[in-house]
């Protein structure tokens, strides 16, 4: 199934996540009242554009939840509840619906953000019972495998999330039974035993024309992010560090030059770092950044514009004014924690102007000209932290008449309240245009290398108190051109590296839990809890709760304990 499906599949759809670089792709939606027929190709395109859009129309249109559409897409539902609360960021609009009780990790069963991650997760899985019912038979194996992977992973999130899911297997009018904990973690690790050898082989769609398609490296890399959280998942039952090692081996086996199927992304390109161009807006089309990506998310500034996915990611983060910004749509919401910054400046001496260093009327060239002059541009930052992932900003773009800080103090009251992010980029690495102003092409690399070297090295040390991943570590710091290396395996340096590689990408929550140091009072951070200096969290917190509507409307579900 190559090219010709995936033509076939945009022109089932209003917009598709497996869109390419090239124009080729410029498909016209298909009204179903004036072509009845459809392809099960189409329906097949459909299951992977459930994790990265929101509806039939697009950002402001027909939303397919019963909410926010804008709110309501995998990426952005996802993000939040993996990340909004942890050391890494905060939102600056504390009085938006819901943001509040997430910052302050004091949530309940009624928080609108948890009831939105709950709907697309278990809506999406309808979607895929339906299609492996119905096209089972219809179909190759392989590519019912595919839609049974997407299942399993919107499972995993359920898992990770609430330590439970709505149970089905199966489209028909039965309610879902509850599944959680062990049960629900071996019907994951079993069924993707299952799926795996009936999928297309390792990084078999790790190219241009299949870019963002599940081959047997996804499903790999999904089971090796179980296996190292089994502890976690089942209550300490299972502990399955070495099949987590083992499936990183599978992945890491098919890693190498030239022929290798995957590959850090290391090389320079137009004066972005190989680890930026995991995050631009050419991530599809840059042979070295796909070598990295095991499992996109695919985004498209024409074809999936949703202000839930990447989107998000670029037009939240960015500020009117910053300098090299990659959007015309400047939301001003998210920053980074004192916490995050220290990941890389231990001492919190980060390159940052002071309101004396402000220009009146700047335009951007001034502001450029000042940043490089006083040496607090990103490249800077950069430079200072001897680590190429310190994507942040603390110049005088964006600032008006105020300047960033590190912490909030007392209240969070501004985007400035705190170092610019700039991971997230829409701009292309190879200098191409974007193709569109406000809505990014970035894919999502949801699964990608780096990932498995860190699973391999933690797995390793959790197994035995192994020191054999230092070299796994070493290999991703060295990517990151970063000047002091771990000398040692430990859950500090773990942790700290999961963080700096990782940070803004969704999985910050998942980490910390893991490690026992997203509740309690054990690692205090910057407002954890809705302390300013941060404090200690109910354990309870470590899951969130089941929404309050969904277990009136299904009995067979049971709230979480304290909620």
């Amino acid at each position: 199934m190559k090219k010709i499906l995936i033509k076939t599949a945009m022109a089932g759809m209003l917009c598709m996540g497996f869109v390419s670089c090239a124009d080729e792709l410029n498909i016209k939606s298909v009204d179903p009242h004036n072509y009845p027929t459809y392809s099960v190709e189409g329906l097949l395109a459909k299951q992977y554009a459930t994790l990265g859009l929101t509806g039939q129309k697009g950002p402001a249109g027909i939303a397919d939840l019963s909410c926010d559409e804008g709110e309501s897409g995998f990426i952005r539902t996802v993000f939040n509840l993996e990340e909004l609360m942890t050391d890494e960021t905060l939102w600056a609009w504390q009085e938006n619906d819901g943001i509040a009780p997430i910052t302050n990790m004091n949530w309940t069963k009624d928080n609108v953000r948890i009831n939105w991650a709950y709907q697309r997760l278990i809506f999406d899985i309808t979607l895929y019972n339906q299609f492996i019912t119905e096209q089972t038979g219809k179909l190759s194996d392989d590519q019912i495998a595919e839609v049974r992977f997407l299942r399993a992973l919107n499972y995993y999130y359920f898992l990770d999330l609430f330590r439970k899911a709505p149970f089905k297997d199966t489209f028909d009018d039965s309610l879902p039974v509850e599944k959680s904990g062990v049960d629900l973690y071996n019907w994951l690790d079993k069924e993707l035993e299952t799926i795996e050898p009936l999928m297309a082989e390792v990084g078999a769609y790790n190219n241009s024309e299949n870019f963002g398609r599940a081959d047997r490296g996804a499903a790999y890399a999904l089971h090796a992010r179980l296996a190292l959280n089994s502890a976690v998942y089942t209550n300490g039952q299972v502990k399955d560090y070495q099949k987590a090692i083992d499936y990183c081996d599978k992945i890491l086996s098919n890693v190498g030059e030239g022929e290798g199927k995957y590959n850090l992304c290391r090389k320079e390109k137009n004066g972005y770092s190989g680890y930026q161009q995991l995050f631009m807006g050419d991530n599809d089309c840059n042979p070295e950044a796909m070598k990295e990506i095991i499992f996109p998310i695919r985004q498209d500034g024409v074809k999936t514009r949703a202000y839930a996915g990447t989107s998000y990611l670029v037009n939240a983060t960015s500020i009117a004014g910053m300098p090299y910004a990659s959007t015309s749509d400047s939301w001003k919401c998210l920053f980074a924690r004192v916490d995050l910054v220290k990941k890389f400046f231990p001492n919190g001496d980060i390159p940052k102007a002071d309101k004396a260093d402000l220009v009146a009327n700047a335009d951007r060239d001034k502001i450029i000209a000042k940043d490089k002059e006083k040496k607090f541009s990103t490249a800077d930052v950069i430079a200072q932290a001897k680590d190429d992932r310190a994507l942040f900003y603390m110049g005088i773009g964006g600032c008006d008449d105020k300047v960033r800080t590190l912490t909030p103090g007392d209240a969070i009251t501004s985007p400035l309240n705190g170092a610019s992010i700039v991971k997230w980029s829409n701009t292309h690495a190879d200098g191409t245009p974007q193709h569109h102003q406000n809505y990014s092409d970035t894919d999502f690399p949801l699964f990608r290398l780096a990932e498995i070297y860190l699973t391999r090295a933690e797995a390793k040390y959790r197994l035995n108190g192994s020191q054999d991943g230092l070299a796994d570590i070493n290999l991703v710091q060295e990517r990151a051109n970063r000047e002091v290396k771990a000398t040692s395996v430990d859950e500090t340096t773990l942790i700290d590296e999961w963080c700096r590689e990782f940070y803004m990408e969704g999985r910050r929550r998942s980490d910390l839990v893991r490690f026992g140091l997203f509740t309690g009072s054990k690692y205090l951070w910057n407002f954890k809890g809705g302390v300013a200096d941060g404090t200690g969290i109910e354990a309870h917190y470590d899951i969130y709760p089941i929404p309050g509507n969904e277990t009136k409307n299904n009995p067979n579900m049971t709230q979480n304990p304290k909620y």
